[in-house]
């Protein structure tokens, strides 16, 4: 047993180390795991508060400030008033603007101990903000009493309780405000208020008040949902009134939030710890949000409003609350939504919106992609099958025909699963014998379950051959909702060749007949959205010809009328707009064409693909300009807000097209298209990821980053182009991507520090590497922008060889590499003298300096010298080593060139002689032509104005 125990403390140990190794390499996280490994094993040993004190320190560099708080309460439970943990905890609880016990725990420590200067300033900079936070809070307190006393008093002036309630609003996001709203029973009053309130404005910021209440504060949160129950809140969210619904949505989400701590925020994780602790809650909420799904007395909008939220937060990357949805025969309650028809009109119908079904089917395929593993995904199916079976048990048709609308579903959401269904024996004749029947209803679901099953080119290729005939027959129905299905129907059968301009499955000129029947149903007035949504799924399917794309683009109503389907936001019309985008783009995955494997299949006789001459780049340019002209952007930044994975993507495409073109960037910014590519940059398919990445590098690259990604976004932007600095993406995503980080990092020091924080450094570094002159070019230019930062000088000047690669990368060929190599170089010897040093550590470095002195770019050259001054200005030791070799008879020789282009290497130069006859190493001659005044120290700031 003791030898265990020693292990374990040896062990313990030993991770700690591993963590100051770490830490010391700025890698916050991977010192948090060692440390957390040091405290696992090292429950007995000796430095347990150390392992806990070092681990707050990485806590606080990560700005998981609560966390920090933890450990360093735990080091102090095993070591009262240590110093360390008492000063870290009051650096945490200062940044989480906790100001009055950050104060008690500078007090505690300068009694500890009252030699400690580092304290003092944070003491006196402490008390003077708790003093001024005592009066404010007392000036905040009566506030707060006076807007209350208005917002809640009926008989007041209604402009005047609007007034308070906004000013409500604006206390509770403060944390102080927050803390004495709730104190004086504020939600208790809101939940008295919504029974009785008639004016919206009001309702909707009391709404808004409990989700400020519960922000960022667990205890609050757990305080609301007590006080007011989650009943509540889906009587909030029952509104027919959309701002009220998405008012409550995003209460609802703060509140799963401040449980899960996650954050709104696309890319944001949840703590495992908190969710763990309130579970219960967290369970509670999502069950109660699963059995609304199918409940008849709320509205379409709030029914929409749930299922949104449970696509949101069931996903493995958020609460990983898939599996227990199933478990609870939440699957069940999502197909009762999908089968809804509004035809049919019952008093326990429930009510429903056109997108109420896009939602649902989107939900399903969130959870059935949360089915990893064989045994979960046959429950899945098997609940699908069991609710298909209850329904076809049933003998009257409106079962039937509710099956049908399912499937039509299913295959827009779990296509797998969707395509499994329809494979039943029975399922695809029932569905053809509804298509021949004469009830419009039957007709017509049946038309939009077979455009959906014909989505692989095999099945498109079966039901052309039995499913035309029907087809057409419908098209000449009387009923335009029939009559357009079918011609959606007959659109995306005829283009299962896709692009390929050799296969044409209706014969020449089909294509634009059928794009000409979708047009006129598209523009023509009167006609109601569902049919102009059909049409625009008619023309997504045609636009992959190359003479429809063309004949599209010239018609200016159509592409209005597109853009105009889009203004509402309707999940419903997304794939047929967007899809259609993405085709006159030419932005869908095309499969490489391989010369060696052309030859092949020719030999083969297998068939080639073949490319329209109407799909060369200068027709793609020439589509993509027009779109974005006509205002591409804003119509996608409508549909942005999808849930959809696959519908971001197509958006992701079609933007990242637009970009791909200089002189459309600036129409992308200008039309909000920032916004909606930071978050498709960090949720999504990983395709749809890297196109929206390399959009926003494209816009980094050509516009300044400080109009592009103003305010937080220019730190937001950061993490999505460290994004494309991965072996997985291609050379030009690398460098596009360094290129706009070189732009971002020359901002301000608040980008480059959140660079660093990134690990963007050593990403960054690893381009320098690349046998590829533009990505080793621009990550050197991304570097020499980064050394303007004092946490990158740090890192170079740690023990590494960081210093070492730069210096022989001064002798590259390429002048601009060498040139910003030499820049970098220049800066950090001009702040750092250990990097001065460092330069010694190069076994060539004497020859780095004579490439550097002859260099035949005046640029590079001037840079070289630079370093050589700051060298012989960091200490004698290093100036005596410059100056036992020939660099004073080559600088000297330099200073008298009279090569105008070299003016301002040569008067650097003569600094540098000058500098070593300060040193007394050289003594001037009277011949010598070297001014009498020189600067005292040479800068890198001071000297290089280029």
């Amino acid at each position: 047993m003791t030898n265990t125990i020693s292990n374990d403390d040896a062990s313990a140990g030993s991770h700690k180390d591993k963590g100051n190794e770490a830490f010391k390499g700025s890698q916050w996280d991977e010192a948090v795991k060692h440390y957390s490994n040091a405290i696992k094993l090292g429950a007995t040993h000796k430095e347990l508060p150390v392992f806990y004190k070092n681990r707050a320190a990485a806590y606080l560099k990560l700005e998981k400030f609560e966390k920090a708080v933890d450990d360093c309460t735990e080091s102090l439970k095993l070591v009262p008033n240590d110093p360390k943990a008492l000063f870290r905890r009051a650096q945490a609880y200062e940044s989480l603007e906790k100001y009055e016990e950050a104060y008690r725990d500078a007090t505690a420590l300068f009694k500890a101990d009252p030699g400690n200067k580092t304290v003092q300033p944070v003491l006196q900079r402490l008390h003077v903000i708790v003093q001024e936070r005592v009066a404010r809070n007392a000036k905040l307190s009566t506030k707060v009493k006076n807007m209350m006393d208005l917002t809640f008093d009926l008989s007041s002036p209604l402009e005047k309780r609007r007034s308070a309630a906004n000013n409500l609003v604006v206390l509770a996001k403060e944390s102080t405000g927050a803390e004495l709203l709730y104190k004086e029973h504020c939600v208790a009053k809101v939940a008295t208020l919504a029974k009785v309130e008639k004016d919206q404005e009001i309702y909707i910021n009391m709404v808004y008040v409990v989700a400020a209440l519960c922000e960022n504060s667990v205890e609050r949160t757990k305080g609301v949902l007590t006080e007011l129950g989650v009943p509540w809140f889906m009587r909030v969210l029952d509104q027919k009134h959309e701002e009220c619904v998405a008012t409550a949505q995003y209460c609802l989400q703060t509140i799963i939030n401040a449980l899960s701590g996650l954050k709104n925020k696309a890319d944001s994780k949840p703590d495992k710890e908190l969710c763990s602790k309130n579970n219960r809650e967290i369970d509670t909420l999502l069950t109660c949000l699963v059995y609304s799904i199918t409940d008849r007395t709320i509205s379409g909008a709030a029914r929409d409003a749930v299922i949104e939220l449970l696509t949101r937060n069931i996903h493995y990357a958020a609460l990983e609350w898939a599996e227990r949805l199933v478990e609870i025969r939440g699957l069940c309650r999502l197909l009762e939504v999908c089968s809804e028809l509004e035809d049919y009109k019952y008093e326990s119908a429930m009510e429903i919106t056109s997108s109420s079904s896009t939602i649902a089917s989107v939900c399903l395929a969130r959870v059935y992609e949360n089915m990893y593993y064989d045994e979960a995904k046959l429950r899945f199916v098997e609940q699908i099958d069991e609710f298909i079976k209850d329904k076809l048990l049933s003998p009257d048709m409106e079962s039937k025909v509710r099956v049908i609308v399912t499937i039509t579903a299913l295959l827009s959401g779990p296509l797998d699963v969707g395509n499994q269904i329809i494979a039943r024996e029975g399922i695809l004749q029932m569905i053809l014998a509804m298509a021949t029947t004469e009830d419009e209803l039957q007709q017509r679901v049946a038309c939009e379950c077979l455009i959906a099953a014909s989505s692989k080119k095999d099945k498109a290729k079966a039901l052309s051959e039995n499913g035309v005939d029907i087809l057409k027959r419908l098209y000449h129905s009387k009923n335009d909702a029939i009559r357009v299905r079918a011609l959606v129907g007959l659109c995306k059968l005829g283009s299962y060749g896709g692009g390929d301009a050799a296969i044409r499955p209706f014969g020449d000129g089909a294509a634009l007949k059928l794009a000409e029947a979708c047009r006129r149903f598209l523009i023509k007035p009167g006609k109601d959205k569902d049919i102009r949504r059909w049409a625009a799924d008619g023309l997504a399917y045609l636009t992959l010809d190359a003479e429809c794309k063309e004949k599209l683009i010239e018609d200016k109503a159509s592409i209005h009328a597109l853009m105009e389907l889009t203004r509402g936001g309707d999940q419903s019309c997304l794939y047929g707009v967007v899809t259609t985008f993405v085709n006159l783009c030419n932005a869908y995955e095309k499969q490489e064409m391989v010369p060696e494997m052309v030859e092949l299949a020719k030999f083969a006789k297998q068939h080639i693909p073949e490319e329209h001459e109407l799909d060369d780049v200068d027709f793609i340019n020439k589509r993509i300009t027009i779109l974005a002209n006509e205002g591409i952007t804003t119509a996608l930044c409508a549909l942005a807000k999808t849930e959809s994975h696959n519908s971001q993507e197509l958006m992701a495409r079609v933007l990242n097209a637009v970009c791909g073109l200089q002189e459309l960037r600036g129409k992308v910014v200008q039309d909000g298209g920032v916004k909606a590519l930071l978050r498709m940059a960090l949720e999504g398919t990983e395709k749809g990821k890297r196109h929206a990445c390399q959009a926003l590098a494209r816009i980094g690259i050509t516009i300044n980053p400080e109009v592009a990604f103003s305010g937080q976004r220019s730190l937001d932007v950061i993490r999505p182009l460290l994004n494309l600095l991965h072996q997985d993406c291609t050379a030009l995503e690398n460098f596009e991507a360094l290129m706009a980080l070189t732009n971002l990092a020359n901002m301000n020091e608040s980008v480059r520090q959140r660079i660093v924080k990134e690990q963007g450094v050593s990403r960054i570094e690893f381009y320098l590497m690349e046998d590829h002159v533009f990505l080793t070019r621009a990550a050197a230019q991304c570097i020499c922008n980064l050394v303007m930062s004092g946490d990158v000088v740090k890192m170079f000047e740690g023990e590494n060889d960081r210093v070492k690669f730069l210096a022989l990368l001064c002798e590259d060929e390429d002048e601009e590499t060498a040139m910003a190599c030499a820049g970098a170089l220049a800066m950090l010897t001009s702040v750092s003298e250990k990097c001065c040093e460092k330069i010694f550590a190069v076994s060539s470095w004497l020859d780095v300096l004579h490439t550097l002195i002859a260099n035949p770019s005046p640029a590079v050259q001037h840079r070289g010298i630079v370093i050589i001054l700051n060298m012989i200005n960091s200490g004698e030791e290093t100036a005596k080593k410059l100056f036992q070799t020939d660099i004073m008879e080559l600088l000297s020789g330099l200073g008298q060139l009279p090569d105008e282009s070299r003016a301002k290497a040569r008067e650097v130069a003569i600094q540098c002689l000058a500098a070593a006859e300060r040193y007394r190493i050289i003594e001037r001659s009277d011949d010598a032509e070297i001014p009498d005044v020189f600067a005292e120290s040479a800068k890198i700031t001071e000297i290089l104005d280029e």
